[in-house]
């Protein structure tokens, strides 16, 4: 018989991996630590199961046990998500996706930021046409009506909680008379929102008919661009996907 014969896997192992990671899973925002009975409610394992698996958790540093019987995630986790955070640059990630918005809407693509009560160009890719926005990277505007600021403010700190959050968010004569931007939020972490993801155009080419036309494809590049960050996106962002949602 020949020694190269490829070993079944072991479906146990395979089994009991998956009950773990799918225990580590259940920790939500928020959670300090989580009793023994929410995890059982959370995943569905029984809880003779947990606390078997908990214990090899807690031996690699994924978990921590609590005197109460209740656990909290390990700093082993913090470790991988440092590793995970150092695996890539913002603008790898970035640049191919612009590109990518500028060359199928045949508008300039940016990314943008809130610095100093201001909004920074931190990525851009101009439209491929001779009429457009001409805006560099490194250039800071004013947080003012546009599409861009709009989610700046919207969704980052100085959001106004419980107010209506609308994406994408489409501006048309707010800086320039003569200029259009479409927007949506991007989110690293958990949804710690990172900037905003634009193309801005002519007001004569991108009118609310063309944006609309855009609106798909700018939500789930930027559903795909928060989930290579680590992101977690509102359920709001991830419907317009589905429901090519209405411009407000």
């Amino acid at each position: 018989m020949s020694a190269s014969i490829r070993r079944k896997p072991n479906l146990e192992g395979v089994a009991a991996a998956g009950r773990a990671l799918t225990i580590l899973s259940a920790f939500r925002k928020g959670d300090d630590t989580v009793s023994l009975s929410e995890l059982a409610e959370r995943t569905g394992i029984v809880k003779s199961t947990i606390m078997r698996l908990a214990l090899t958790l807690e031996g690699h540093g994924f978990l921590i046990g609590q005197p109460n019987g209740s656990y909290r995630l390990g700093a082993e986790l913090l470790r991988l998500g440092s590793l995970y955070q150092d695996s890539f640059r913002l603008d790898v990630l970035l640049m191919p996706r612009l590109e990518m918005l500028a060359q199928r809407t045949g508008e300039s693509a940016s990314f943008f930021i809130e610095e100093g009560g201001m909004r920074r160009c931190l990525f851009r890719v101009d439209s491929p046409q001779a009429l457009r926005v001409h805006v560099r990277q490194g250039d800071s505007l004013p947080l003012d009506n546009s599409a861009i600021a709009r989610v700046l403010k919207q969704f980052g700190p100085q959001g106004v909680p419980g107010q209506e959050r609308t994406i994408p968010i489409y501006s048309a004569g707010a800086t320039d008379p003569h200029l259009a931007g479409l927007a949506v939020p991007v989110f690293g972490p958990g949804e710690r929102f990172r900037g905003s993801l634009s193309i801005t155009g002519p007001l004569t080419r991108l009118t609310q008919q063309a944006a609309q036309a855009a609106s798909g494809l700018l939500v789930a590049t930027a559903v795909e661009l928060s989930t290579a960050l680590g992101g977690k996106v509102p359920a709001a962002m991830a419907d317009a996907v589905k429901n090519e949602t209405t411009l407000r």
